[in-house]
């Protein structure tokens, strides 16, 4: 008797389980995107220039390291933080200082961002700077384009292609 009881509690609970797990793979709906909408995402990987120049070392203090260490250039890892804007319509959309990754500030700056926009036809601006400068852009995009309802655009960003790219 107590047996019989012991699988019967475990097959309602099974079952509960199951109907929970039946109910959430379906609903509550999930809306990804608002149906009215287009959608701009900004993805960059993008490693800046240096913060200061390589120094050629001189002849006594490349005799001072171990013989496994010695090179004739001391070259710092830390990189420049890189400044990303994104226009849309001349309206600032995105306005980031992005800090390079890694313990010793010597990777890639990232970015990674969604704007749910107007459809339309629109205006689209994207500038980086990478170097010391304190003004001014050192890679710019301006271009025009028409986004249809639930339309996914993308903007890449590659220095061996020439700078930025839009993917429609």
């Amino acid at each position: 008797m107590v047996k019989a009881l012991q699988y019967i509690g475990q097959i309602i609970a099974y079952l509960c389980f199951a109907i929970v797990i039946g109910y959430f793979s379906s609903a509550p709906a999930y809306i990804h995107l608002a149906p009215n909408k287009a959608l701009v995402k900004l993805s960059l990987s993008h490693a800046a220039q240096h913060q200061t120049e390589c120094r050629r070392l001189t002849a006594e203090e490349i005799a001072e390291l171990p013989p496994n260490m010695r090179r004739p250039l001391d070259c710092p890892r830390e990189r420049l933080s890189m400044l990303v804007e994104l226009l849309l319509d001349d309206e600032l959309l995105f306005h980031q200082l992005v800090q390079p990754s890694g313990l010793a500030r010597d990777g890639s700056s990232t970015v990674y961002e969604r704007f749910p926009v107007e459809p339309g036809a629109h205006k689209i601006v994207i500038r980086l700077r990478d170097s010391p400068r304190s003004t001014g852009f050192d890679y710019e995009l301006t271009e025009n384009i028409e986004l249809a309802p639930k339309q996914n655009l993308a903007i890449d960003f590659k220095v061996e292609t020439g700078g930025f790219k839009i993917l429609q």
